[in-house]
């Protein structure tokens, strides 16, 4: 339905421009190539979208319970700036958004090619009906206020694939900024994969609670952390690829993951006991000796009761290694209840930490961790060719528009391209490779990832 028609004339040129209201009744498919913008805003009706329109989120846009929002490969929608414009799928809505190598999903910001920033817009936000830690969670920032979580632990939510989320994370309100993806406890029948987030004004991924699974994820110079859990997730990840931008970061303190498992440290049901397998995190420091954001903190930051597993990953460039942040997270881990395994971390200073008035010092942190796990204290700089690694994936001193336009990730050589090992039943069900990090001889981001979208005129 066209809801308003304007002519602008001069005795040169007569543009004709077309808006389409979002509020359809009943199902829609928007298949017509005639140059209309359509507008999403409010509650979305069952609907699709296709790649010969162009779409524009405006304020907080939702998908209600029992709505279904699909979304045809190729397809490129906008955020708006100037209303915050936000896609919200709620408990009971679903997303199809099932993009293809060829022709990925894109969300990004209404600014031309030139112009974009992070928190350009709000991102994607899906909530969802699986197990959380806390009692009727609700997302800062949304009006009217959203709730998840539930007790349906194989909930589905829809389909994430092959999908780019560029520029998000605004602040809807003073101090609540929204993630690129945020997952509120979203289910275990909900896919996942080859999706990338990029130039966030917070997190890249956030998971509260839930059950969701997810393979072959990009955080490419998100402003806070790039991987954040909270609130009793207890999910499988497989594949993950970070890079961190040296001059962004967030005045919280801005690290490869942050583990968490609740607002306080008090809550002893349904821990955070996520498992992340094979990533591939690429600080800000290409070298020892390079300047970056004081802001940036652990490659591992572990808090409050979190019982997280991560393995057969790489962690380079931050300035400092791993942080337990409460005795009750080194209580976890000694435990065996969480599980740091076959990782390699590579930090210039200070490597290990803990919070204060902890019983365990960073010397036994120290202990624990390097018991399964290997640390390396040498340069930076010369410990990318050891793993195998391309020195030219981390950003060092360049610019955003420097960054290679087609990176090459892929891993023949090194430490990195072989020693991993899947026998802990922390990890059964995944898939078994030989490498650690994300990649063994393909590179899985080629094709679909972009790393110069600013100069893409979407």
């Amino acid at each position: 339905m066209k809801i308003s028609k304007l002519f602008l004339a001069s005795l040169m040129l007569t543009a004709l421009t077309f808006v389409s209201c979002s509020n359809d009744d009943g199902n829609s498919n928007d298949d017509n190539n005639d140059g209309t913008v359509v507008i999403l805003e409010g509650n979305l009706e069952t609907r699709t979208l296709t790649k010969d329109k162009q779409y524009l989120i405006k304020g907080q846009t939702f998908v209600r319970t029992g709505k279904v929002l699909t979304i045809e490969p190729g397809t490129i929608i906008k955020g708006d700036k100037a209303t915050k414009g936000t896609l919200v799928i709620d408990k009971g809505g679903m997303i199809e958004a099932n993009g293809t190598a060829t022709e990925p999903i894109i969300m990004t910001s209404n600014l031309p090619a030139g112009s974009r920033d992070r928190g350009d817009w709000g991102g994607l936000i899906i909530l969802g009906n699986a197990p959380v830690n806390q009692t009727d969670p609700s997302i800062e920032g949304i009006t009217p206020s959203v709730v998840f979580g539930g007790t349906v632990s194989n909930d589905d939510s829809g389909t994430l694939r092959y999908l780019r989320v560029e520029y998000a994370g605004i602040e809807l309100t003073p101090n609540n900024e929204t993630n690129s993806i945020t997952l509120g406890g979203v289910g275990s029948e909900t896919v996942m994969e080859y999706c990338q987030v990029t130039y966030g004004g917070d997190d890249g991924f956030e998971w509260f609670g839930g059950t969701v699974n997810g393979k072959y994820l990009i955080s490419f110079a998100s402003w806070d952390d790039s991987f954040d859990v909270d609130f009793g997730y207890v999910g499988k990840n497989q594949f993950g690829l970070e890079v961190r931008y040296p001059s962004y970061a967030d005045q919280s303190g801005s690290n490869s993951f942050e583990c968490d498992n609740g607002p306080n440290d008090n809550v002893t049901t349904l821990l955070t006991q996520g498992v992340f397998t094979n990533f591939t995190c690429i600080g800000p420091k290409a070298t020892n000796a390079q300047s970056i954001n004081a802001n940036y903190q652990h490659s591992l930051d572990l808090r409050r009761r979190t019982a997280v597993t991560i393995a057969n990953s790489v962690f380079i460039g931050y300035p400092r290694g791993l942080r337990m942040n409460q005795q009750s997270v080194y209580d976890n881990y000694a435990a065996g209840t969480g599980k740091l395994l076959n990782n390699i971390m590579v930090a210039p200073t200070t490597t290990f930490s803990v919070g204060t008035g902890m019983t365990a010092d960073a010397a036994a942190v120290q202990t624990w961790f390097n018991l399964t796990n290997t640390t390396i204290t040498a340069a930076i700089e010369d410990q990318f060719a050891i793993l195998g690694l391309n020195s030219n994936l981390a950003f060092g001193t360049n610019v955003t528009s420097s960054y290679p336009a087609n990176p090459n990730f892929a891993v023949t050589t090194g430490t990195l391209a072989s020693g991993a090992s899947f026998s802990d039943t922390k990890l059964s069900g995944l898939q078994t490779v030989a490498y650690r990090g994300a990649f063994g001889s393909t590179d899985w981001t080629d094709g679909w990832a972009e790393f110069v979208p600013n100069s893409k005129a979407y």
